[in-house]
């Protein structure tokens, strides 16, 4: 089959699998994305196509394919999209932290990390903040295993004075 050919016969499928897509999606945007999607794997992978057989079942197998791929990702990811007015199910989610529990646990655990010597609480907060181990070695002018080793410590000692946080350390 030529690139010609090829081109042709996926076009010409194009209402078909936006169908198809739908009966997946349940969402015009969403069943056009998935074609896309679907298209394209098939113009990128166009050379595993074996002439004499079903295109159509192939391209349609590639769309059940992408599908299933995304629906695994998406539900791994877990993220949670609000398009509630006023987003209502993200303000009002069991996820909220400003409790009276949670103030009190947060000054607990900052009074242990305060206690901790300088040399371990820095490399601590700093790697706390989302500074890289090599970032902080540059910033204290101390080699990366040094940093490693007190962050370690500092957690160690955390662990030992804070049992009932241990996940949290």
């Amino acid at each position: 089959m030529s690139t010609i050919e090829f081109n042709d016969s996926l076009i010409s499928l194009e209402a078909k699998l936006i169908s198809f897509a739908k009966s997946f999606t349940r969402s015009e945007e969403d069943a056009r994305d998935l074609t896309q999607e679907t298209m394209l794997k098939a113009l990128v992978y166009r050379d595993y196509y074996k002439p004499q057989t079903n295109f159509k079942a192939w391209v349609f197998t590639i769309m059940r394919n992408v599908f299933i791929n995304q629906y695994r990702r998406n539900s791994k990811s877990k993220t949670l999209f609000d398009y509630s007015k006023d987003l209502y199910l993200l303000a009002n989610s069991v996820a909220n932290y400003d409790t009276p529990n949670n103030y009190i646990y947060d000054k607990e655990i900052n009074a242990q990390i305060n206690a901790l010597h300088d040399e371990y609480k820095k490399p601590f907060m700093m790697h706390h903040q989302g500074f890289k181990y090599k970032e902080i070695s540059d910033k204290l002018n101390i080699p990366i295993g040094t940093v490693k080793s007190r962050i370690f410590i500092a957690r160690k000692k955390l662990m030992e004075k804070l049992p009932e946080y241990e996940s949290a350390i």
